[in-house]
């Protein structure tokens, strides 16, 4: 039987994401983010949820673009570092000794360390309450060659991307499962 625990921001998966912005001075900035998600096939689209009280969500709205950073497990701690501190008040890149880049394809930076990049640009954002949805048009993915298969496609177990809990905790990926749209048909009888 189940137990009802409440309304709660829970959902399992959730990413934990920068997300790259240029601020009205030209610096780069990025925050951890992990309210977040694909949201459409065509146009290849992007959602990510900030408070309005972020230095990026300002950010966002002025420039119309954002990245996605998708870290490894190796970059835990700078990826929790960005969440921690505001962009308002220092230099994050700086001062984690991460590299941003400025993109050629948006008007926002991505982290030369993290192994995948989305470059966005900014196509709607709504109002929900506490947080705005930015719905961000996926431009162009960059890739570490370390990281893509014979096809050129990412490979997760390359990637080794962080996975947030809303308990405030971070997890690596669990192991393979089996092969999607694939898997359902084996054995399956009524």
């Amino acid at each position: 039987m189940k137990k009802s625990i409440g309304a709660k921001t829970l959902a399992y998966p959730t990413p934990a994401w920068l997300v790259g912005t240029y601020d009205m001075y030209g610096k780069a900035n990025a925050m951890t983010a992990a309210w977040a998600g694909i949201c459409c096939s065509d146009p290849p689209c992007i959602t990510v949820s900030l408070r309005k009280a972020t230095y990026s969500y300002a950010n966002i709205m002025e420039k119309e673009a954002f990245t996605i950073n998708i870290p490894s497990e190796d970059y835990v701690k700078e990826t929790d570092y960005f969440g921690i501190a505001s962009g308002r008040d220092e230099d994050k890149f700086e001062k984690i000794g991460l590299t941003p880049v400025k993109s050629e394809v948006v008007y926002a930076p991505y982290v030369e360390e993290f192994p995948v990049v989305l470059e966005c640009k900014l196509i709607q954002s709504f109002e929900l309450g506490l947080h705005t949805q930015f719905v961000g048009e996926i431009m162009d993915i960059k890739a570490d060659e370390a990281v893509l298969d014979e096809k050129g496609n990412p490979e997760i177990e390359k990637i080794r991307p962080i996975i947030y809990s809303p308990e405030r905790s971070y997890y690596g990926l669990g192991e393979f499962l089996g092969k999607a749209f694939s898997i359902g048909l084996e054995g399956n009888k009524k």
